[in-house]
């Protein structure tokens, strides 16, 4: 599985012809992350590895088509869940070593040979076998080999019927009058900083040990029920995981954790997390894995209405060839009654990607007042945000939302929604201010090559001007930008991914 959502900002822009802009910056770029037992993490920062080295073997892939039958409907999705046993008192501890931890290699030597001997032996043995040959400089030049990509061509066949519900009754929201306001002044953004590496090998939480989450991004918040927020992350690779990018054999395409944790100036604590089996997260909602029919499912936002709670999710349907970009079937919401442990997809709230226009592909979703409103995109990272709302009540039924259309919220399939910002934008995170009556929108501008925060005093809009957090010059690789709700007036919190290390961060932002 090649997962192309992470790609560097670099290469996003290159494929677009568009410049990528490389402002002053205002973040101060890490070393790498040292945990509190003496792991070291992964270094997000511009600094990192000392710049691009020479690849031992050049892997060209060709396309190989190859017919695949598909059951139409999805299979029953395996909702076994597992108690979290306490982690252990000493931080240090591994719950389980004999799932997490390498057994030591045994080390063997033959008493009747000599050192000099078994050196020469294994180094004449060697040199025609090695993926690469040295020059007569001593530099390694690359082994170059060709490899047949696998091409699914997916045949839908009959499969069981699935237990569908009927659909709610359908209503007709009346139009309404929704004037945009005027935008406030842009955030003063002070410095940025990292705070901690949440996940994978060195991170605090030492998901690796504790979960089986080696790596993953995303990292998405939402207050799921007071005094506790829930982390939905995407795709999850266990103990076989290597950077660079998404890559394993132990791959969830999402998992959940939760976290009491309200003091972030040291970095998120996940207290616990989903489990399926012992020490391992579970993958809380389903996707058939099927290249150009399903490839994933990857949460986008979440919320909780009372003791309910929803999550937004885009339906994959493959990666693009062009880095950064990708194709889905639709954007749905699921629902959970249980905290968060099993989950149900709704079939019958959901935006189907008619032609790769439908702006509530990657949606973000927000309660305030008396509506939930829909902030989304088209699939990929290219499009223009437009916003919908419903009734809190009626969150899953589609036919109840309203699109804002020129300054009026109308009724779902009258018209087109009238986009609310000039700029494209990549995962959108929004939260809603109460206590000051503010929204605040972040997200991923690939032409200004920054995580850029925007604000307004409706959702609607008029939104400021787009002003960077954290700048692709730091951390060339980064992706995300998903607000904590314990955000204040001064201190932003928000999560970031990068791709060669394949690991979530807590950044902070001084807000003036």
């Amino acid at each position: 599985m090649h997962r192309r959502i992470g790609a560097p900002l670099f290469a996003l822009a290159l494929a677009v012809s568009a410049p990528l802009a490389i402002p002053p910056t205002t973040s101060a770029a890490p070393s790498a992350p040292v945990n509190s037992c003496g792991e070291t993490g992964f270094d997000p920062s511009s600094a990192a590895g000392g710049g691009p080295a020479l690849p031992g073997n050049v892997d060209i892939r060709f396309p190989w088509p190859q017919i695949v039958t598909v059951p139409m409907n999805d299979p029953a999705q395996d909702q076994t869940r597992v108690p979290q046993d306490p982690l252990p008192t000493d931080p240090c501890a591994d719950p389980c070593p004999d799932l997490t931890d390498s057994a030591p290699e045994p080390t063997e030597q033959d008493p009747g040979s000599s050192g000099s001997a078994s050196s020469g032996s294994a180094s004449s043995g060697s040199s025609s076998s090695d993926s690469s040959s040295s020059g007569s400089d001593g530099s390694s030049v690359p082994r170059f080999s060709i490899t047949p990509d696998i091409e699914p061509i997916p045949i839908p066949i009959p499969g069981p019927k699935p237990d569908v519900p009927p659909a709610p009754d359908p209503v007709s929201p009346p139009v309404e009058v929704a004037p945009q306001s005027q935008a406030p002044q842009p955030p003063d953004v002070g410095s940025t900083r990292l705070v901690a590496q949440l996940t994978g090998h060195g991170s605090i939480n030492r998901t690796d040990k504790r979960w089986q989450v080696d790596g993953t991004d995303l990292g998405i918040t939402w207050e799921s029920k007071p005094g506790e927020v829930a982390i939905a992350f995407g795709d999850t690779f266990g103990t076989d995981w290597e950077p660079p990018g998404a890559n394993g054999t132990d791959w969830r395409s999402n998992v959940l954790g939760h976290s009491t944790d309200r003091d972030l100036s040291d970095g998120l604590t996940i207290d616990s997390m989903v489990q399926d089996s012992r020490c391992h997260a579970a993958e809380v909602l389903g996707s058939r894995k099927i290249k150009n029919w399903e490839t994933t499912t990857i949460p986008t936002s979440g919320f909780a209405i009372g003791d309910r709670q929803y999550m937004s999710y885009m339906s994959v349907r493959r990666w693009s060839i062009i880095p950064g970009l990708w194709y889905t079937n639709y954007g749905g919401i699921a629902h959970s009654d249980d905290d968060g442990q099993t989950w149900t997809k709704d079939p019958h709230a959901r935006w189907d990607n008619l032609f790769g226009l439908n702006n509530f592909q990657v949606a973000a979703m927000v309660p305030a007042g008396d509506h939930v409103y829909m902030f989304g995109t088209p699939n990929g990272r290219l499009g223009t945000v437009a916003v919908a709302r419903v009734p809190q009540d009626q969150v899953l039924n589609k036919s109840a939302y309203q699109y804002w259309v020129d300054g009026e919220w109308s009724p779902v399939g009258e018209k087109w929604p009238t986009p609310i910002l000039h700029d494209t934008a990549a995962e959108l995170s929004v939260r809603y201010d109460a206590t000051r009556g503010l929204w605040q929108m972040s997200y991923l501008d690939t032409v200004a090559g920054a995580i850029v925060l925007r604000e307004a005093t409706s959702p609607q809009g008029e939104w400021t001007k787009g002003v960077p957090v954290v700048h692709s010059s730091d951390y060339p690789a980064m992706y995300g930008g998903f607000i904590h709700p314990w955000s204040t007036e001064n201190d932003l919190y928000f999560t970031m991914s990068e791709w060669d290390s394949y690991n979530v961060y807590l950044m902070h932002t001084t807000l003036r």
